[in-house]
């Protein structure tokens, strides 16, 4: 496992694109989940989507349909494409791991964000309407 670095932020109108990539991302676990999360000035962090050794994937509602998480494994880059942004959607994104966990843990409310070991420093996504 190594430390994770967040890129592709930055500022775009409301509806506009930008895709999130994460690097360098590796477990050596057998049970481990990787998630995008993010937080706003004043709002607690929250998970937004989340892919684990089992391939399975999960969003947040407030998401789905417009982020897509995915993973270049040869390259060990964790990815979230944003599509039709908004407003809302800005924050300080971060990507994170969490070793033992699974998808469905972390957008089950199982789990908080303490709960996951291994954090990049942010990328700041500004949406303007």
């Amino acid at each position: 496992q190594v430390d994770l670095v967040e890129s592709g932020g930055g500022s775009v109108q409301a509806g506009g694109s930008l895709r999130l990539s994460c690097a360098a991302f590796k477990s050596t676990y057998s049970t481990y989940c990787m998630a995008w999360f993010r937080q706003a000035p004043g709002k607690r962090r929250e998970v937004v989507a989340a892919i684990d050794n089992f391939d399975d994937i999960r969003y947040a509602d407030s998401v789905k349909g417009r982020f897509t998480i995915s993973q270049d494994n040869a390259n060990n880059i964790l990815y979230l494409q944003m599509d039709s942004l908004k407003p809302e959607d800005s924050a300080m994104y971060y990507c994170a791991e969490g070793v033992g966990l699974t998808a469905v843990m972390a957008l089950g409310g199982m789990v908080r964000p303490t709960d996951f070991h291994y954090w990049g420093q942010g990328t700041q996504v500004t949406v303007s309407s």
